[in-house]
């Protein structure tokens, strides 16, 4: 059953590495304003999301299996020997750093989303801006002078 619960920390661990190459490739694309191939990429990274955390939900089964009552990988440590014991404390260290990586790397794609998000929006409020009629008249549907009105509207009508 440890031998189990070994495997799963494994692959947890590659998962994270994978992660971490795939958010630092993420990162590039959005420096290269690209936002096709940002939303190709981003799919990868929530499936491979899913994946940790099936992973992971497997994971407290087999600790509580292995000893009953146990939901943590450090709760285990007391049935383990110190081989085994060394094994796991190392990829869980491994674990965190990852994670922690993974993290700041997150942190910082959410960051230059929003920035690039808050540049299209500003260029397409500049451009609205430059398009909309500087004086107030403006032709109306009869092909006469008419009052436009200050900001968009989708419809206007009367009852």
């Amino acid at each position: 059953m440890f031998r189990v619960i070994e495997e799963n920390l494994v692959r947890q661990n590659k998962a994270l590495m994978l992660l971490s190459l795939l958010l630092e490739e993420e990162f590039s694309r959005l420096m290269k304003s690209n936002p096709q191939s940002v939303s190709q990429i981003e799919l990868s990274i929530q499936e491979l999301m899913r994946q940790i955390v099936v992973e992971r939900a497997s994971l407290r089964r087999h600790i509580g299996e292995a000893v009953p009552g146990a939901a943590r990988v450090s709760e285990l440590y007391p049935s383990l020997d110190n081989e085994m014991k060394g094994n796991f404390q190392k990829l869980l260290s491994l674990m965190d750093e990852t994670e922690q990586k993974c993290g700041t790397q997150a942190a910082k794609n959410n960051e230059m989303a929003l920035a690039l998000f808050d540049q299209s929006k500003n260029l397409l409020d500049f451009m609205h801006d430059q398009i909309k009629p500087k004086n107030t008249t403006a032709y109306g549907a009869s092909g006469r002078f008419a009052k436009a009105p200050s900001n968009a509207r989708l419809l206007t009508g009367r009852l």
